[in-house]
């Protein structure tokens, strides 16, 4: 059981930080951007900050999943890897259909890896919502100032 919880924590860990770096890389992509997204017009700008946040979130859950889909492939816990990719796309997602199972023994690595997709889906969707939210405010100041 600790072995689960120590390899399941690194995992996460390691999900999360890249998680963490993405967040920090779209922050900057939108820094650099505001100035240019706060000028009219500006509906299809903030289509654009939700495309591009929406694509940032694709790639950073898609880099956890496959993290954690070549963890449990290297373990062996599978037959092969797209097994251990949809195990954990199921996991990750919470969907759970029960059709593809963790090995007895590994179970709580199971639920560790659907934490961290929850984890992972809550920080994206905070992000989003923020990202849109700060440059929905931008907009607003600067048709003020004008």
């Amino acid at each position: 059981m600790l072995e689960q919880i120590a390899l399941g924590s690194m995992i996460m860990v390691a999900s999360i930080l890249l998680s963490g770096m993405a967040v920090w890389v779209m922050e900057i992509a939108f820094a650099h951007a505001t100035p240019w997204l706060v000028r009219a017009p500006h509906r299809p700008k903030l289509i654009a900050v939700v495309i591009v946040a929406s694509l940032g979130v694709l790639r950073m859950v898609t880099i956890s999943v496959w993290l954690w889909a070549l963890a449990f492939h290297a373990m062996g816990m599978f037959s092969g890897l797209e097994e251990a990719m949809y195990y954990t796309l199921v996991t990750f997602t919470t969907l759970g259909y029960g059709d593809v199972l963790m090995p007895q023994d590994w179970r709580i690595l199971g639920g560790l890896a659907a934490a961290n997709g929850v984890l992972n889906f809550g920080l994206m969707t905070a992000f989003m919502v923020e990202a849109l939210r700060h440059v929905r405010i931008r907009q607003i100041e600067f048709m003020k100032g004008r």
